[in-house]
């Protein structure tokens, strides 16, 4: 009887644990379609609409070694800003076991024209923390 009851259990933990892969693997390609949905609108409308739109209200920024805190703030930093040239693609996609919390990073390229009128290209390294939203939407909450 003992052992019968330690089969039914070991099994019930395998079929739980396919199913929470099935889950992970969900939540990354979530995750995965909204990285490519920020992207493209970067790429459509610019830098200013995309980091307002997919940042959280209580999203943070760091750049140039200052952190921009809330939504408000992002927007005043990126306000007439609508460069295009930033794109990404994550490398790497993590996704908590609970489903509301998930990171990411890979290698960007930002193509500008400077003050000269001469095309210029950075690149570098990203990391985002993304949250899910009451609505089951991806923001980001740091960037």
């Amino acid at each position: 009887m003992k052992r019968s009851l330690a089969i039914i259990f070991l099994i019930t933990l395998i079929i739980c644990g396919c199913g929470m892969h099935n889950k992970i693997d969900q939540w990354k390609e979530e995750i995965r379609q909204t990285e490519k949905a920020f992207a493209d609108m970067v790429a459509e409308e610019g830098l200013h609409k995309a980091f307002v739109t997919f940042a959280a209200d209580d999203a943070v920024l760091l750049r140039n070694d200052k952190l921009f805190m809330g939504k408000a703030a992002i927007d005043s930093l990126y306000a007439g800003y609508d460069s295009k040239g930033l794109t990404w693609s994550p490398e790497h996609i993590e996704v908590a076991a609970s489903g509301d919390l998930a990171y990411t990073y890979g290698y960007y390229t930002n193509t500008y024209t400077d003050e000269d009128g001469n095309e210029q290209q950075s690149t570098g390294v990203f990391h985002s923390v993304w949250k899910r939203q009451k609505d089951g939407s991806w923001k980001y909450v740091w960037d």
